[in-house]
């Protein structure tokens, strides 16, 4: 495939594409309808849809407490494992192995580790060396203050991974002004000692063909560090990038087990490597809404990464640098360039491609503004950039709905619905579960069918409370894996992190739906969102 066929259209799209830019807003305002219409027609047949929905999101509910439950205890369990010396071990596996082989099993993970290394062992030179490889670190910035990117700079030197095998890239826009500028400056001077390099690079403002967002920024500093890399006495082909927005913090072990799992993978350059994604670095002072939001995105990663099958690059990821080359690196028409760039490596690699979870964090910020005003748009921006994830709609369908298609047709077909599900469920569900028991009663309360209508609310409350196990599950857990409440804020304070929760049903309308639904619009209506807007984050001292 080249990588012309690789990239978003630009401007004019084929009425295939069109077409399939349309159907993830029709389906999601044809669900929406045909509660309604149902109701028209037949409040039973209306009931009956409403019913069915929830039952299949209690089913779901389930499953999702479950590999929450177990997602969890991944995370617990891979902190506590000490990568930099599993690491080195692999340095001389051969030694390692004949001195672990005899051991006792210490758990699943270590039976794993001794897998590895035997297999390692059949075939050493297969496998690169721990001191073959080096890290370039992609650090997006726009205009953020000193404040927000010092810790993330201050993580990666608290790495147990040798930061001398890091290449920090601090990727920042022209148009961010002189601000970022001197920040970057500043950074360097102060942490330039610490890594193999610390290189930034500026991106002009305006180039033609990109958006205005973060894939052409990194993009852009990608390439710009080639040829670099090349006077540098580092096998390119070992490289691995790992890309950060500028309040992202690493856990300490990050690169260590991410350096362990790159060696050990057979077919390490087909793959990426997905961190889990907590947005707790200031949830403390976040407002509750932001809060609820938060929480529910950083355990919607934890349950992705359970879940392999619907694992896809998220925020922060890790992806070998020989592989991003040759797909020309992000795409620099996308304002949603993470979650793209699964289906750019999907059909490069003709299907051929997988995200390894790595359960380890990499702690990210809530949304976090100047004021409750201006925290509450930028929430609701960021969300609704999320959701022009619909805008995989099509790239995905036309390569999929054709005869020179460049990846297996079942599995890539079952992706495909998997992503228009997963986008009309998030736009459409909070609303029929929080409205639809009424639609019949208001709409047609007449009918001969309207005990149904009446008895409706009580059945769909009744069901809505059994569902509530698995939001209980999700609370609990969440209260342990909080950071400490910082010392400066009352007691009180862990109150509302409970009492927050009751405003879950609005957060989950106002927010995810609506935003989900504003997105799709965009696109159905061909108003292309082209400019990502960059979420409002800061920090109370």
């Amino acid at each position: 495939m080249s990588l012309h066929d690789l990239e978003l259209p630009l401007k004019k799209r084929t009425p295939l594409y069109r077409f399939f830019e349309m159907v993830p807003a029709f389906l999601s305002y044809g669900m929406l309808l045909l509660m309604v219409i149902l109701s028209l027609v037949n409040p039973l047949w209306a009931s009956i849809f409403l019913l069915l929905l929830i039952v299949t999101m209690i089913t779901k509910a389930a499953g999702i407490a479950a590999h929450s439950i177990f997602g969890a205890l991944r995370l617990r369990r891979a902190q506590r494992i000490n990568w930099h010396d599993r690491l080195l071990q692999l340095q001389d596996p051969v030694a390692e192995y004949e001195k672990h082989r005899g051991v006792v099993s210490t758990g699943y993970d270590h039976k794993v580790h001794l897998e590895n290394l035997a297999r390692i062992c059949e075939h050493p030179s297969d496998y690169p060396k721990p001191t073959d490889v080096y890290h370039l670190v992609l650090i997006a910035a726009y205009n953020e203050p000193y404040e927000v990117i010092r810790p993330t700079i201050e993580s990666l030197v608290a790495s147990t991974y040798d930061s001398k095998r890091m290449i920090i890239v601090f990727a920042y826009e022209a148009r961010g002004g002189q601000g970022i500028e001197d920040t970057v400056l500043r950074l360097k001077r102060e942490f330039g000692k610490d890594f193999y390099d610390f290189l930034p690079v500026k991106h002009p403002a305006g180039l033609p063909g990109e958006v205005v967002g973060k894939g052409p920024n990194i993009t852009y500093a990608a390439k710009e560090i080639l040829p670099w890399l090349k006077t540098q006495p580092i096998d390119a082909e070992n490289v691995i990038v790992t890309t950060l927005d500028c309040d992202n913090k690493p856990h300490r072990t990050y690169f260590d087990y991410l350096t362990y799992e790159y060696i050990v993978s057979e077919d390490r350059q087909n793959m990426s490597f997905q961190p889990i994604a907590l947005y707790f670095g200031n949830i403390w002072d976040a407002p509750a809404p932001m809060r609820i939001i938060a929480i529910g995105n950083s355990f919607w990663t934890i349950v992705s990464s359970v879940r392999p099958h619907t694992l896809r690059n998220f925020a922060a990821h890790s992806q070998p640098l020989a592989a991003l080359r040759a797909m020309d690196f992000w795409s620099k028409r996308s304002i949603v360039e993470d979650g793209h760039q699964y289906w750019r490596s999907f059909f490069y690699f003709r299907g051929k491609y997988d995200v390894t979870p790595l359960y380890v964090p990499i702690y990210q910020d809530a949304v976090l503004g100047e004021t409750f005003r201006s925290t509450l748009i930028a929430q609701f921006k960021q969300l609704r950039r999320w959701g022009y994830g619909a805008s995989d709609v099509p790239y995905v369908a036309v390569r999929l709905f054709t005869r020179r298609r460049a990846a297996p047709f079942w599995s890539t077909f079952a992706r495909f619905v998997r992503l228009v599900d997963s986008h009309v469920s998030l736009a459409t569900v909070a609303l029929l579960i929080a409205v639809g028991a009424w639609i019949p009663l208001i709409i047609n309360p007449e009918s001969a069918y309207n005990i149904t209508a009446h008895n409706l609310p009580h059945v769909v409350s009744t069901l809505q409370r059994i569902a509530m196990f698995g939001l209980a599950v999700t609370i609990i857990l969440s209260i342990g894996m909080l950071p400490p409440r910082p010392s400066r804020l009352k007691r009180h304070r862990t109150i509302g992190m409970l009492l927050q929760w009751f405003l879950m049903p609005v957060t989950a309308i106002l927010y995810n739906s609506l935003a989900s639904l504003t997105a799709q619009t965009y696109l159905m209506l061909g108003k292309y969102l082209d400019t990502f807007d960059v979420t409002e984050k800061t920090t109370r001292d």
